[in-house]
């Protein structure tokens, strides 16, 4: 074999040994890339929702007044938990929105020391649910699924004479 000819194999051999490395890291990274499913969602992507239903919500002093139920979520931007739980709240929000109040309050805002304790606000989330009268009827802290929610809701705004 000749020099120019080692020279091309040499070549050939570095450029598939090459698209080797580069399509394998490809493979790795497509395979363990993390799923993207409503069950499973990224921590900014909860922040985001967190920050949107915080926007959404109707004012703690306009809920006092309109004669509905209210529930009162104490959250913090930091909180993990808080924001796993938004898209839940959210599609709750969507469902009662227009029978019921909800209310964001953030624990680090210090213009609400009254309600937090008020509401005895110890630990994010937490979801207190209210009469219009401004009665507790139940409160839940941590990660509390959405039928739990749906029972009591359906109770408070349906009740049984």
């Amino acid at each position: 074999m000749t020099s120019t000819a080692k020279k091309q194999t040499a070549l050939w051999q570095l450029w598939a040994a090459l698209v080797a490395i580069l399509l394998a890291v490809w493979v790795t990274l497509w395979l363990t890339r993390p799923a993207i499913t409503a069950v499973s969602m990224t921590p900014l992507s909860g922040l985001i929702t967190l920050k949107a239903a915080a926007a959404e919500a109707i004012p703690y002093e306009a809920a006092m007044v309109n004669q509905k139920p209210t529930l009162i979520e104490f959250y913090a931007d930091w909180c993990t938990t808080c924001q796993s739980m938004s898209a839940t709240v959210q599609k709750l929000h969507q469902q009662y929105g227009d029978q019921m109040n909800f209310v964001m309050i953030n624990i680090d805002n210090p213009q609400w020391a009254t309600q937090i304790a008020d509401y005895r606000a110890t630990g994010v989330p937490q979801f207190t649910l209210i009469t219009p009268d401004q009665t507790p009827v139940r409160t839940w802290v941590g990660k509390v699924p959405a039928p739990i929610f749906s029972q009591v809701f359906d109770e408070v705004l349906n009740p049984v004479s």
